[in-house]
């Protein structure tokens, strides 16, 4: 794994989960990368890591539908947020990259990631996450500095530890849609569609 092996101690810790009341908040901040409507009447928060196979299978096969019918038409606003869960060393380079891509190509990355996850898990993560790095537009130099950079890690680091200590996340996908915490993991589109009804006949919560 090259240099991604440096940054396995760095994350190590992280993976010390504790047991919590499962609650979270629906509150915006401005590390948060979001798609669609900031005023819509629901908020979806996905905690995932691109390197977690439950995550990848439901960004492959259920988040395309949920975005179309959700996302794209203004009902629903998506927030991602990164965990560094499953190998902790490849999700931090893998969230770096998206990151260090811009917030116009960080979907574009991570969903390349996920697609991509197979083939890193089976060969060299690094060479896998630099061709995604290619495709965006950045250079050999900006991958690999920003891959290294330990001024993001650690702001990485401290979101996730945040996750974990103040939103009570413990696996990876959790769902949090209008403040209610959902965890069935993958999530279907038809639990989706009751969740989403759910929330917006109640209206928003914990924001």
């Amino acid at each position: 794994m090259r240099i991604l092996t440096s940054l396995v101690a760095g994350f190590a810790a992280v993976l010390m989960l504790s047991a919590c009341q499962k609650t979270s908040s629906s509150a915006v901040t401005a590390e948060d990368m979001s798609l669609g409507n900031a005023n819509a009447p629901v908020t979806m928060i996905e905690y995932a890591s691109v390197s977690c196979p439950h995550c990848a299978d439901w960004n492959n096969n259920v988040f395309p539908a949920f975005k179309a019918k959700y996302i794209d038409t203004g009902k629903v606003h998506y927030i991602a947020r990164e965990a560094l869960t499953s190998d902790p060393a490849i999700a931090a380079a893998g969230f770096l990259t998206a990151r260090c891509a811009g917030k116009d190509n960080y979907f574009k990355v991570t969903e390349a990631i996920y697609r991509s996850q197979q083939q890193m898990f089976s060969g060299q993560p690094h060479d896998v996450l630099l061709n995604i790095a290619r495709a965006v537009g950045m250079t050999d130099a900006q991958f690999e500095t920003c891959i290294k950079d330990e001024a993001a890690q650690n702001a990485l680091n401290a979101r996730w530890q945040r996750y974990m200590n103040d939103d009570h996340i413990n696996a990876t996908p959790t769902f949090v849609i209008n403040g209610k915490y959902y965890d069935h993991g993958e999530m279907t589109m038809q639990q989706i569609d009751q969740a989403v009804a759910e929330a917006a006949a109640q209206g928003k919560s914990g924001s």
